[in-house]
C-alpha cells in the first residue's frame, strides 16, 4: 500500500509540472485512497456527514452567494487583542508572550495543524550553477535539492525543488522574493494560475503585456527564487500517506491535530530559508514570501508561523488564506473541508463543515492569521470579482487586513486605517497592511508593481 501511495503520488507531481495526462486508472486510484482517507478522519473525528459546499459556477442551483447584503450574517469576529481570559492585550509583551502563542495554538489544533517534532533533517545540495539572461539582466541561477532524511521510512523519498537567481553585477548579497509555483525556463512566462474552482463563463483574462514578475524583481536590484510544492507534499488526499507528512507518519495516516498540505508547503519554505542563511549571495533579513490562489494561502501560512520571511505577497488567497471564514461569500469552510480540500489543513477542521458546528464556532479567524505576521509587512491582492476572481472574495481579504491592524498599531507600526473597502485599481498602500484589487482576474499579474513599490519601502532600506 505505501509503495501505491508513492507511485500515484509521483504521477500527480510528474503531471502537473508537464501539464499532461496520466491514465483514467491511475485517476481513479487517487480519487479512491483520497475518498478512503477522508472517511477514516471522518470517522476518527466522530464525523457522520458534512454539509455541501457551494458551487463556483454562477450559473449552478447552489451557486456560492456574490449578495454582499446577504456576506455578514455572522456579526462578531475574535478580537486578536483579548486574552482568552477576558483581559485586554496592552502591551507588545502580553502579545508576544500571551496572546499570539494562544492564536497559534488555535491555529495548530484547529486549521493548519502541527508539525511533528520529529521532521528530520534536510540536506541542501547545488545542483547546477549557470550564467543566464532574464530579459536584458545577466543572473546566476543556482537549481538546489533538499534531500530529507528518509532513515523513518526508506520507501518515501522527498527531495525539495529550488530555484533561485540573483543579478549578476551583484556586489554582495541581495533581497530575495521567493514564490511558491513552478519552474520555467529562464524568462518564459507560464500561463495564468488555475482557479480553485470555476468561476466565470467568460475566458479566464490573459496574464498583462511587460516584463515577467522575475523581470521586475530583477530590475528592482532582488534576487528571486521558486519553491515547488509538489516536491514537498502532493495537493491531494491520496498524497498524505507520501511526501513529508508521509514520511514522518511513516506512510500511516494522520492524526487530527496533525499538520496537512498547508502547513508542510510552509514548512518547505522554511527550510528554503535555512539555506538562505548560508548563501553569501542572499541577504536573509530581507527574503519575501508569494503565492497565488492555494499557494497564496500557503504564503500566509508561512509569513506567519516563519518569522524570518520579513515581507508577504499573498495573492487572491480566498477561504482558507486571508479571506474571512465568517464572511458568506464565495468559497466557504465546507468547500475547504469536503473530500477535495481537506488535505491543506488538520483533520480536525473538517468538524466546523458538519453539524451543528459551523465557521462561527472557529475559536480564530484570517485576521488573526495576518496579525500573527506583524509587525513586517503584508500585501494582500486580489482581482476583480466580475473578471474571475469572486471566489476568494476580496472584500473578505480585506477586511482581514483591516481588523489585524490594531495588532499593527500596538507594535508601534502603521495599519489600514479603515474597514471601508476601496475602489479597484485604488488600493491601500500607505501603511504595513496594504491591499490592492486589480481589474483582471485570478492572478497577482497586474499588482507586481505595485508590491514592488511596497516592498522597496522595506527591502531597499
Amino acid at each position: 500500500m505505501k509503495k501505491l501511495y508513492s507511485i500515484i503520488c509521483f504521477a500527480i507531481l510528474f503531471s502537473t509540472i508537464t501539464s499532461g495526462q496520466f491514465s483514467r486508472q491511475a485517476q481513479d486510484s487517487i480519487r479512491q485512497l483520497t475518498q478512503k482517507d477522508y472517511k477514516d478522519m471522518c470517522d476518527l473525528i466522530g464525523i457522520k456527514a458534512t454539509r455541501p459546499g457551494p458551487s463556483g459556477t454562477p450559473t449552478a442551483p447552489n451557486a456560492a452567494n456574490t449578495d454582499e447584503a446577504k456576506a455578514t450574517q455572522y456579526t462578531s469576529l475574535p478580537d486578536p487583542l483579548i486574552l482568552n481570559n477576558g483581559k485586554k492585550v496592552k502591551s507588545a509583551k502580553v502579545w508576544w508572550g500571551k496572546r499570539r502563542p494562544e492564536i497559534k495554538e488555535y491555529f495548530d489544533r484547529e486549521i493548519y495543524g502541527r508539525v511533528p517534532a520529529s521532521v528530520p533533517k534536510v540536506t541542501w545540495e547545488v545542483v547546477s550553477v549557470t550564467n543566464d539572461t532574464v530579459g536584458k539582466i545577466p543572473v546566476v541561477t543556482k537549481k538546489l535539492s533538499g534531500h530529507v532524511d528518509n532513515s523513518l521510512c526508506h520507501s518515501i523519498n522527498v527531495n525539495i525543488d529550488l530555484t533561485f537567481a540573483t543579478p549578476a553585477s551583484a556586489k554582495g548579497p541581495v533581497p530575495v522574493i521567493m514564490e511558491f509555483g513552478f519552474v520555467f525556463p529562464a524568462g518564459a512566462r507560464p500561463a495564468a494560475a488555475p482557479a480553485n474552482r470555476p468561476q466565470a463563463t467568460a475566458p479566464r483574462p490573459q496574464m498583462p503585456a511587460g516584463p515577467t514578475w522575475q523581470q521586475q524583481v530583477l530590475e528592482a536590484g532582488w534576487g528571486y527564487a521558486i519553491i515547488a510544492p509538489g516536491s514537498i507534499q502532493a495537493d491531494n488526499g491520496a498524497g498524505l500517506r507520501s511526501g513529508i507528512i508521509g514520511l514522518v507518519n511513516k506512510g500511516g495516516p494522520r492524526k487530527p491535530d496533525d499538520w496537512g498540505s498547508l502547513r508542510a508547503w510552509a514548512w518547505g519554505a522554511d527550510k528554503a530559508m535555512d539555506y538562505f542563511e548560508t548563501d553569501k549571495a542572499v541577504d536573509a533579513k530581507k527574503v519575501g514570501i508569494e503565492g497565488l490562489s492555494r499557494y497564496g494561502k500557503a504564503a500566509i501560512v508561512t509569513m506567519a508561523y516563519d518569522e524570518r520571511f520579513a515581507i508577504g505577497f499573498i495573492g487572491s488567497s480566498g477561504a482558507g488564506g486571508t479571506k474571512l471564514y465568517r464572511r458568506i461569500f464565495g468559497e466557504q469552510v465546507e468547500n475547504l473541508a469536503g473530500s477535495g480540500e481537506y488535505h491543506w489543513f488538520a483533520g480536525n477542521f473538517i468538524k466546523y463543515a458538519a453539524d451543528p458546528l459551523t465557521q462561527n464556532d472557529l475559536p480564530v479567524d484570517s485576521h488573526e492569521l495576518v496579525a500573527m505576521c506583524a509587525p513586517r509587512p503584508v500585501f494582500i491582492s486580489s482581482g476583480s470579482p466580475t473578471n474571475g476572481d469572486a471566489w476568494v472574495d476580496g472584500k473578505g481579504m480585506f477586511l482581514a487586513g483591516a481588523y489585524a491592524s490594531p495588532v499593527y498599531e500596538l507594535l508601534g507600526k502603521k495599519g489600514m486605517g479603515t474597514t471601508e473597502m476601496p475602489a479597484i485599481e485604488a488600493g491601500l498602500m500607505d501603511g504595513d497592511v496594504a491591499f490592492r484589487q486589480h481589474s483582471g482576474g485570478h492572478t497577482t499579474g497586474p499588482n507586481w508593481p505595485f508590491f514592488i513599490q511596497f516592498a522597496k519601502r522595506y527591502l531597499d532600506k
